[in-house]
């Protein structure tokens, strides 16, 4: 796995835990070492997006006004094999 797959995978799995954080709280509003998770992964995503976005380029359009387009240069996900 090369080291942007890696960087890519890390931050789905922030993201994976801080939804699944935000659907727990929905039911536990007062568990305070929840929110001081979600807050430490929220924290980490970002920084873990900004330094992908510094090294490969936007992650989504939004995060390219400079050119719009940018975000979609290949490979695309599915374009990638495992062996690679």
């Amino acid at each position: 796995m090369s080291d942007k797959q890696v960087l890519l995978r890390k931050i789905a799995e922030y993201d994976f835990a801080v939804v699944e954080l935000n659907l727990y709280l929905d039911t536990h509003p007062n568990d305070s070492e929840a929110h001081r998770k979600l807050e430490e992964y929220e924290t980490k995503s970002k920084a873990l997006r900004e330094k992908y976005e510094q090294l490969y380029g936007p992650i989504v359009f939004r995060n390219s006004p400079d050119n719009r387009m940018k975000w979609i240069k290949n490979p695309w996900p599915w374009d990638i094999c495992e062996g690679d």
